[in-house]
């Protein structure tokens, strides 16, 4: 479902990702875990093109994402076009990103009329679907605003749901959330994950990698350090940096 290969980003001088291999196989999750400034954050955004790669690719479904090859050379698409990549990929943002002056509703429907060409019934159908499915049925009429943040996360998946994309990406979902709600929006995680959907799931959160991983990612300082199954980067870590990271952790 997902093909990295190669991918250098900098900003000005400072190299963030340093030539990044990942694959990534449908119906499967896999977690990123990494030091703060470790590229984790800056990887999930190249593979929706909200960061443009300096070198290397990035293929979702088989299809170059942000790019057109011609011959030897890479031309970037319009941004109509990198939109309509997008529609394929759900984002879950670190601080939920909802539209304030939109109901909880209207948030969900928005993407799928404007975006996809739904009709407004059929999509306003769907979003009550997935707000009974992360547990908001009642907050249809609810504003952002009146929402705790565990629950504008729980509306966060429920829109990136409501375009029924291929590929989840989550962006440390948890780390702007009070402790006592975490678990609320991981449980929400867990149920999609066991649907079957193909997800990335960037976080600080060891027990749900170790859970609901197919493979943990282990990035520092914009490389991959480890990779492999949960048993063996968490339980039997081979590199040092590893062993590092999860004794402070853990």
């Amino acid at each position: 479902m997902v093909e990295i290969s190669g991918v250098h980003k900098s900003f000005g001088k400072q190299e963030v990702l340093r030539g990044i291999d990942l694959t990534v196989r449908a119906g499967e999750v896999t977690v990123v875990l990494g030091p703060s400034g470790s590229g984790k954050s800056t990887l999930l955004r190249t593979i929706n093109h909200l960061e443009k790669v300096d070198r290397g690719t990035v293929h979702v479904d088989g299809e170059l994402i942000g790019y057109r090859r011609r011959g030897d050379t890479l031309h970037e698409l319009r941004e109509r076009e990198v939109l309509r990549q997008r529609t394929a990929i759900g984002f879950v943002f670190q601080n939920f990103h909802l539209f304030p002056h939109l109901t909880v509703e209207e948030n969900i429907v928005e993407a799928p009329v404007a975006a996809l060409g739904v009709p407004v019934r059929q999509a306003r159908e769907r979003a009550k679907r997935l707000l009974e499915r992360v547990g908001l049925g009642e907050k249809a009429g609810a504003y952002p605003r009146t929402l705790s943040g565990g629950q504008q996360q729980r509306v966060a998946i429920a829109r990136a749901l409501a375009i029924e994309p291929r590929l989840l990406l989550f962006d440390e979902p948890t780390s702007a959330l009070d402790p006592e709600l975490v678990g609320e929006v991981l449980d929400v995680i867990r149920d999609v994950a066991s649907q079957g959907a193909t997800m990335i799931v960037v976080t600080h959160e060891i027990g749900f990698a170790r859970e609901v991983a197919d493979t943990v990612v282990f990035m520092d300082e914009g490389r991959i350090v480890e990779q492999g199954t949960p048993g063996d980067v968490l339980g039997r870590p081979r590199e040092e940096r590893t062993k590092g990271f999860l004794s402070k952790v853990l």
